[in-house]
């Protein structure tokens, strides 16, 4: 079992279109990353865990799943990076390999000292640049070859059944 721990904030600030995103709205950057990261869990069958800061968002240590993604937001007063450091060393074992996506180049060096492998911001990218196109690859692919319906409805027969559908007789 493949596990990738992610440094959100790390991410957030080195992808481009996240980073211009962070600068409007934070908590939609940190949606759109937690989105990214389920396709990328979907389509990889690694374990997500992304892991935020707690000195941006105020308040009590907090764990949620959003779209099977697991979220984790630190307490006051813990980094990231030490979280993740944890969640390398409880999480590693014989039949685990943890990835961990950062480019704080000394929470590298930490995490790859508890057997851990690191994924930098700019390949964690890359990587999930090639997933999205191989999705839309094969999403047109299935579109193809997929009939648009079982039965060949003329169109305005459709549009009438669509109006009846929607209410407007």
């Amino acid at each position: 079992m493949d596990i990738l721990l992610v440094d959100g904030y790390n991410i957030i600030g080195a992808w481009p279109e996240l980073q211009r995103l962070k600068n409007t709205n934070l908590s939609e950057a940190r949606d759109l990353l937690i989105e990214k990261m389920a396709e990328y869990q979907a389509y990889t069958g690694f374990r997500v865990i992304v892991v935020f800061d707690a000195h941006l968002v105020k308040g009590i240590e907090s764990k949620q799943k959003n779209y099977r993604v697991e979220v984790i937001y630190t307490r006051e007063n813990e980094t990231a990076d030490e979280r993740i450091e944890k969640l390398a060393i409880s999480l590693n074992n014989i039949k685990t390999q943890v990835h961990v996506a950062t480019s704080d180049f000394t929470e590298q060096w930490a995490i790859f000292g508890q057997g851990a492998l690191r994924k930098s911001a700019r390949e964690l990218f890359n990587e999930m640049n090639a997933i999205e196109g191989r999705i839309q690859i094969n999403v047109r692919e299935i579109e193809e070859t997929r009939p648009s319906s079982k039965i060949q409805i003329p169109k305005d027969v459709m549009e009438k059944l669509e109006r009846w559908r929607r209410g407007n007789l």
